[in-house]
């Protein structure tokens, strides 16, 4: 198996910052198209509401959720990790802040190559005290 192979590692390194321009912009449609549209698919969030399991839950949870001041979700990511495994799994992980935070946030997320592109299987959000 390879491991960071280039060609796997750009293609999934550019669908993370795609998820990441989707997050701060609220753009609700595609951060639901970038989960796997599955009942398994994950996202464990930093509260309990936010412990989601299936597709659907994960895009009610983003329908509902307000978005930031100006509609946006400001946050610096740092430390950013992508790793992939052979030609249709990887992982990517950062940590974050945000303007007002004192806790630095964690993000860790693994991806999967589907017919339509990398998808979100499993996603977990947490905060360290800082």
């Amino acid at each position: 198996m390879d491991i960071n192979r280039p060609d796997v590692l750009a293609s999934l390194s550019k669908a993370f910052y795609d998820y990441e321009e989707a997050l701060v912009t609220n753009h609700i449609d595609r951060l639901n198209e970038l989960f796997f549209f599955d009942e398994r698919t994950i996202r464990f969030g930093t509260h309990v509401k936010e412990h989601l399991v299936g597709h659907q839950a994960i895009a009610e949870f983003r329908r509902s959720r307000p978005p930031g001041p100006g509609g946006t979700y400001r946050r610096s990511i740092a430390d950013v990790l992508i790793t992939t495994y052979g030609d249709c799994f990887g992982t990517a992980s950062c940590v974050f802040t945000r303007p007002g935070e004192q806790r630095q946030g964690r993000q860790q997320q693994s991806w999967l190559l589907t017919t339509t592109g990398w998808r979100i299987v499993a996603a977990h959000v947490s905060f360290a005290d800082a």
